[in-house]
């Protein structure tokens, strides 16, 4: 079967297709029309629809609308209920309902030449599930959790795996959100809802969970695979913060608090669920899933002996989840993902003619991966733009920016190029092999998606990637995977005695990752980076002004 996925109603619209029950492609919206999430998550911008990823899936497998056999829409407008009688303050909410059940028509328009006939409405939260049970290596049996905002009248599913098949076992109805909770504090501590909650607990590292009795009030489990999660009173806690006003300890302490919490149960809900399974794996899923912090906690805490993340856990991903779920019914058997470079991707001969066409300056050596090696060990700051992008919020070695690990001022550094809080750390890509001797936490971790305490005799080496706290988010890196990426950190430690490289994402602060040639070309011309690694291709700052400003008639 041939299944386009769509995700599209609330935040990050994504498409993916799936064939014969083979991810071919996924990509999220945002990286082609370059705006942050695609869209706002209000219920005026719930019509609109990841067009050009959607698009850019059937090219990439030379299909045309009418060759799908079925378009898996990521929500089910006949399970929902007004947002009033679940609790919720969203007197809108009824537009994001007309807009879903009218998905099938508007699909038509976008894909001219789809039957609307094939648009399926999966629910929101087993598209999730799917996304992660299906998607994860041998995950059979195995059981599955999902948490998030909202879907169509819950935030949360328990279910388990068997073969090609899911089942529930429990969903906490709304309002009771622990993903909303997160987000009112988000906005409550003066960033971007539904956007910047990875600050919140990037903050957290800053402070210390003293508010924790008095939050235990409001969110707490309630024994029975559920949790009570509503009407914080977040001004009793802390003082609102506005966008540009400095933090203080009191907004650091209350993040913290509200991250122990979200801990707390959260290691509830994967008890019971394993009381139910008694399965060894477990899956997650669902925009709290991309909580690396709790996710850690689960893992060593938790009942299960392995966890698998979702790399695109949060709404995109459903995209991916509804075309696996349809495939998997339709009688397919899904593959799991062989990584998340699912997105687009060019052979040497377009990227060079795409800087032809750009008019500057580059050079192709031998290997660019020891020259880029040789470049960060000079303690140059790197864009790397390699293979196919990544999908899910992660840059994981194919759009990413590389620095040196052993200069504290580094983390400042890259904080300023791309125009982020200071606060906020940077992560490590470290190979698969040599990991535990400097990490300690969940191995391997090839997504990013889990912390781990850094060794003592390392935190001195490679103080740029150590959070305050004393832990870094790292991507292991398997030679097989990622042979060039391996290649490269080989390199650095045989120039450094580092087997670490610093890896952040490419892009500027508000902006989406970096996608296509353009917008690595965009990057790196308006920010200080000192070299661009693009395919086999390098090309220097200096180089690059300095034609710049020739062909201005400066001299």
């Amino acid at each position: 079967m041939r299944i386009l996925g769509i995700n599209a109603l609330f935040h990050d619209p994504a498409a993916a297709l799936v064939i014969d029950g083979r991810t071919v492609a996924a990509a999220e919206e945002e990286r082609f029309s370059r705006r942050k999430h695609g869209k706002r998550p209000v219920p005026f911008s719930a019509w609109e629809l990841p067009e050009k990823a959607a698009v850019w899936c059937l090219k990439r497998a030379g299909l045309r609308p009418q060759d799908l056999d079925a378009v898996a829409y990521s929500f089910d407008p006949a399970l929902a209920r007004p947002a009033e009688s679940m609790g919720l303050d969203d007197p809108w909410d009824h537009l994001r309902l007309t807009y879903a059940r009218e998905a099938p028509g508007f699909l038509k328009t976008a894909l001219p030449g789809l039957d609307p006939g094939v648009v399926r409405f999966v629910p929101h939260h087993m598209a999730h599930a799917a996304s992660s049970a299906f998607a994860a290596p041998d995950a059979e049996p195995s059981s599955v959790l999902v948490l998030d905002g909202r879907g169509e009248r819950a935030s949360h599913l328990a279910a388990y795996r068997i073969r090609d098949r899911l089942e529930a076992l429990h969903a906490q109805e709304l309002p009771h959100s622990l993903g909303l909770v997160y987000e009112e504090l988000t906005e409550h501590l003066g960033f971007l809802r539904s956007s910047d909650e990875f600050k919140v607990m990037a903050l957290a590292s800053h402070g210390t969970p003293r508010m924790l009795p008095e939050l235990r009030r409001h969110v707490y489990p309630t024994g029975d695979g559920g949790f009570h999660a509503t009407a914080v009173p977040w001004h009793e806690l802390c003082a609102p913060r506005a966008p540009d006003e400095p933090w203080t300890q009191d907004h650091a302490d209350t993040a913290a608090s509200a991250q122990a919490v979200l801990e707390e149960t959260l290691l509830d809900l994967v008890r019971w669920l394993h009381g139910k399974t008694h399965h060894s794996t477990l899956t997650l899923a669902g925009g709290v899933a991309l909580n690396c912090v709790a996710n850690t906690r689960i893992a060593r805490e938790g009942p299960f002996s392995r966890v698998w993340v979702q790399p695109a856990a949060g709404d995109a991903g459903t995209a991916l989840g509804g075309a696996l779920l349809l495939a998997a019914g339709g009688g397919d058997e899904p593959e799991p993902m062989t990584g998340a470079d699912l997105g687009r991707g060019w052979t040497d001969a377009e990227l060079g003619a795409w800087l032809k066409t750009a008019a500057v300056p580059f050079d192709r050596p031998p290997d660019i991966a020891a020259t880029v090696a040789r470049a960060v060990a000079d303690n140059q700051i790197v864009a790397w733009f390699q293979g196919r992008s990544e999908y899910g919020p992660r840059a994981l070695g194919h759009r990413s920016l590389l620095a040196h690990p052993g200069h504290a001022g580094n983390l400042e550094r890259l904080n300023d190029v791309k125009g982020r809080e200071q606060f906020r750390p940077v992560a490590p890509m470290v190979l698969a092999d040599r990991a535990a001797e400097i990490f300690d936490g969940p191995l391997p971790s090839p997504y990013m998606l889990f912390v781990h305490d850094v060794a003592e005799p390392w935190r001195e080496r490679i103080p740029a990637v150590v959070h305050v706290d004393g832990t870094a988010r790292i991507q292991t890196v398997d030679p097989a995977r990622e042979p060039l990426v391996a290649r490269m950190l080989g390199e650095f430690e045989r120039l450094t005695g580092l087997p670490v490289l610093v890896n952040t994402s490419l892009n500027t602060a508000g902006r989406p990752m970096v996608d296509d040639p353009r917008d690595a070309l965009e990057c790196f011309g308006s920010s200080p980076v000192d070299l661009l690694a693009i395919g086999p291709y390098a090309i220097r700052r200096e180089a690059f002004f300095r034609s710049a400003m020739a062909e201005g008639g400066v001299r």
